[in-house]
């Protein structure tokens, strides 16, 4: 299995001050509220210090960034938006193919599978939930490829990329359709790789 080097969130050294012990899930608490009230563009993590009644810093010790955050309220099994960066400084030529590589070889993982497969059934179709997660995904993952791509229509190409991958995801894992499901993830990878490789950089 190819594996990419995910960077770890930063965080501030120290303890926690007295008294403080349950700050990580007040935080996370809070960060529910904000993210759920004002979506994903809309909550600060200066916002959600405030709910929770901490210093922001604090935040940022237990969870780094806003993105860090967001993963661990909403149980995310995974991190596309810090593994795509690598993927997309490769070489050119088999960005699609490392992309769907990536996601399907994560996936097989059970324990990756099982929290992915209750994320998608929960946020998906969800009025609070499905907005929250477009934001992320558009704020963390498609602007870094829009970014790599630096074309006139690279938000459509960025978009059309999710789509393939998120129908695959669902297709295969969540409504099991029993084709996607007997195929290799090397089988899946050769055949819509080249679709996604064409979307990023086809004319």
């Amino acid at each position: 299995m190819v594996e990419y080097a995910v960077p770890a969130p930063k965080r501030r050294r120290g303890r926690p001050r007295a008294g403080q012990s349950d700050a990580r899930e007040r935080i996370l608490a809070a960060a529910m509220d904000e993210f759920g009230e004002l979506g994903y563009d809309g909550a600060t993590m200066r916002g959600i210090a405030g709910r929770a009644g901490v210093d922001s810093a604090l935040v940022h010790h237990y969870f780094g960034t806003k993105a860090d955050l967001f993963g661990e309220t909403v149980g995310a099994p995974m991190r596309p938006d810090l593994a795509i960066p690598e993927i997309l400084a490769g070489p050119r030529d088999e960005v699609g193919e490392r992309i769907v590589r990536y996601l399907l070889e994560t996936w097989e993982d059970a324990d990756v599978r099982r929290r992915g497969v209750a994320l998608l059934r929960t946020t998906i179709g969800n009025k609070l939930t499905t907005p929250l997660l477009a934001g992320f995904i558009s704020r963390e993952l498609l602007s870094r490829i829009v970014r790599a791509l630096d074309v006139e229509d690279a938000e459509l190409r960025a978009a059309l990329v999710a789509s393939q991958v998120a129908g695959l995801l669902i297709a295969r894992y969540v409504l099991r359709l029993p084709a996607l499901g007997e195929a290799s993830v090397d089988e899946l990878i050769r055949r819509v790789g080249p679709t996604v490789q064409g979307y990023l950089y086809g004319s």
